[in-house]
């Protein structure tokens, strides 16, 4: 069984990962147990509040979970990313190094460029002002335009496709079927009723 591990840190915000949650959620429901779902926070950190205040009580530590065991390493935004997360973003390198996903949305896909691994992958973000903050930064002729981008491993979208973010990490694991994938975005994204037939099988 790998691990689908959220990093949890204060001010994640909340609407950039849920329907990801969700879906990996629904999945084990439905009796899909190649994957289990962790929050884990750096050494020391137990708790940490969302954007919309709410608490949440870390599963474990980032120390706690072998690389080995790792199956994707999912990045949500927040207001902290422009420096600091050096032990995630130690991980998030070794993930990459060794073929496993990892998924950046807003704030974080800033920590990515800061730490090289967006220098020679196409990418999207915010914005490509917002990326041209971060020291070092070198990959702003790979930026893309997009809602979400992948490239070697490396997923990334703005703040304004979480959607789209979830159904890249749903791909990356191939999490369901493609037909299935499909009809669950094209329901979330246009709230047709012949998507909402397409997963309940209604349109058989």
């Amino acid at each position: 069984m790998g691990t689908v591990v959220l990093y949890g840190l204060d001010t994640m915000a909340d609407w950039e990962y849920a329907y990801l949650t969700a879906g990996l959620t629904i999945a084990a429901e439905q009796g899909d147990h190649r994957y289990r779902f962790v929050t884990a926070g750096p050494t020391g950190t137990t708790q940490v509040t969302t954007t919309g205040r709410l608490r949440v009580l870390l599963d474990t530590q980032l120390d706690q979970v072998p690389l080995e065991d790792i199956a994707a390493l999912v990045l949500p935004g927040g207001e902290s990313w422009g420096e600091g997360h050096e032990q995630v973003l130690d991980l998030a390198r070794r993930c990459v190094d060794a073929g496993v996903p990892v998924a950046a949305i807003c704030g974080a896909t800033l920590a990515l460029a800061r730490t090289g691994l967006l220098d020679d992958r196409e990418h999207t973000s915010n914005a490509a002002d917002f990326l041209a903050t971060a020291p070092g930064y070198a990959g702003h002729a790979l930026y893309r335009e997009g809602r979400t981008v992948v490239d070697r491993g490396v997923i990334t979208a703005p703040a304004t496709a979480p959607v789209d973010f979830a159904r890249a990490v749903f791909e990356a694991l191939e999490l369901f079927p493609p037909e299935i994938t499909e009809a669950w975005y094209g329901l979330y994204t246009t709230g047709e009723r012949r998507f909402y037939d397409q997963l309940t099988g209604a349109g058989a």
